[in-house]
């Protein structure tokens, strides 16, 4: 599919983050002709022009409670026809419990689960079908191991138009069932993400198809910058110290740090946060990166092998946003077992009322690691970016809870069962 105008008009151009070329909107579809499949674009902002049409004050006053009430900010044209569906401006819970057992003073979780479709995906998906509209395209595609191609079937519904997806085998069962409910044409390959992912790059080369994917498609982090908007404008703009997030491709990493750029582009605050990224032990590429000071563009892939499906990737594809917002913020890696990520679960859940899957979860887990290395301060404010539902995949939960020895228990429908399976004292109602 040849680039078309789609006027985006507060987009001034695209640029390589491996050579640094410069190209207008209409001038490149996916990536940069020079470097491949690694050359990842980023959108570039008139700043300037967006400072004279949005600002902390419009927005006090715009009762839109969604991702679109930063849409001078957003790639999209000003006459687009917008999803139906609300998107964004999900809920930052205070949590002074979680805080008090890490012996933080200021953490907040950030709820990505009430999103549509039950993740932050939605975000980066809404962005795709405008933009997949604007080109007139038959069909969109996307490769996901599951929130993506949730979020992007949803989103696609909503407004008639048609999706492809390609998604590995060994997906959970919920992921896939809300695939199918939307009406999406769903492809299982049997291999890894990443199969999935070169397969659909190869279809949609073939077939016309508009490209959701990550790391291909450079206005996906776009959609997705718009979480680290909505943290500083719920803490009244006042940027917290740390954000950490699980990090699987990296474009939602990658996404935050462009977010915060944003805002001190606008002078709205006045420094990005230090970024936090988790990955799980068996999906650790860009922790060995950081670590060993590796350059992501000539890294090989690994095998990657973990509980949290929604971060398994064995080559990150936004790997260069990614490592670069965790070095620009002054941020760090860490990685955590499957253990750890299955435990935080439950622990999530207790401490705030937040029901994370085990991707999200892991940002948790992460925030345990990082404090008890030093890398997160007692006085630091924390948002904890939970990125998806735990109804996403429900087996994961109970093996959690199992772990933890929290269990239900099976009693008769009398009240001495009750009594008894409870250990009450039956004529005084208490232990």
């Amino acid at each position: 599919m040849s680039p078309t105008s789609g006027a985006t008009a507060h987009v001034t151009h695209l640029v390589c983050l491996v050579c640094g070329r410069r190209f207008a909107p209409e001038e490149v579809e996916y990536l940069c002709p020079e470097h491949g499949d690694d050359g990842i674009l980023d959108v570039v902002y008139d700043h300037e022009r967006i400072a004279t049409e949005l600002s902390p004050a419009t927005l006090a006053h715009d009762p839109d409670r969604s991702m679109w009430r930063y849409r001078p900010l957003l790639p999209v044209s000003p006459a687009a026809d917008l999803p139906p569906l609300r998107v964004g401006w999900t809920p930052l819970y205070a949590a002074p419990r979680l805080g008090a057992e890490l012996g933080l003073e200021r953490l907040w979780v950030k709820d990505e689960g009430m999103q549509p479709t039950g993740s932050l995906k939605d975000r980066a998906s809404a962005v795709a079908v405008v933009k997949a509209r604007e080109r007139g395209a038959a069909v969109v595609t996307t490769a996901s191991t599951g929130n993506a191609a949730a979020a992007l079937a949803g989103l696609a519904a909503s407004v008639d138009q048609a999706a492809t997806i390609l998604v590995p085998a060994s997906a959970p069962e919920a992921k896939v069932a809300q695939l199918l409910a939307y009406g999406a044409t769903v492809l299982l390959v049997e291999g890894t993400y990443d199969d999935a992912f070169a397969l659909s790059m190869r279809a949609a080369e073939r077939f016309g198809w508009y490209v959701r994917n990550t790391g291909v498609n450079p206005y996906m982090s776009e959609g997705k910058k718009t979480a680290a908007l909505e943290i500083a404008e719920q803490l009244d703009w006042h940027v917290p110290d740390v954000v950490v997030v699980g990090v699987g491709d990296g474009c939602i990493i990658g996404g935050l740090h462009k977010g915060f750029r944003d805002l001190v582009a606008l002078g709205w605050t006045d420094r990005v946060p230090r970024l936090l990224g988790v990955q799980a032990s068996g999906s650790d590429y860009l922790v060995q990166a950081w670590e060993r000071d590796e350059d992501v563009v000539t890294k090989p892939a690994i095998a990657a092998s973990t509980v949290a499906d929604s971060i398994c990737a064995g080559l990150p594809r936004d790997r260069i946003k990614a490592l670069r917002a965790v070095q620009d913020s002054d941020g760090a890696f860490v990685r955590v077992g499957d253990d750890a990520i299955l435990a935080a679960i439950p622990a999530l859940a207790r401490g705030c009322g937040v029901f994370a899957e085990p991707a999200a979860a892991a940002a948790y887990a992460g925030l345990r690691v990082a404090v008890s290395r030093g890398l997160v301060h007692r006085d630091d404010a924390v948002v904890v970016l939970a990125t998806g539902t735990g109804l996403k995949d429900v087996p994961a939960a109970m093996r959690a809870t199992g772990a933890a020895g929290i269990e239900a228990r099976r009693v008769t429908p009398e009240l001495e069962a009750v009594a008894r399976a409870l250990d009450l004292d039956r004529t005084v109602g208490r232990k």
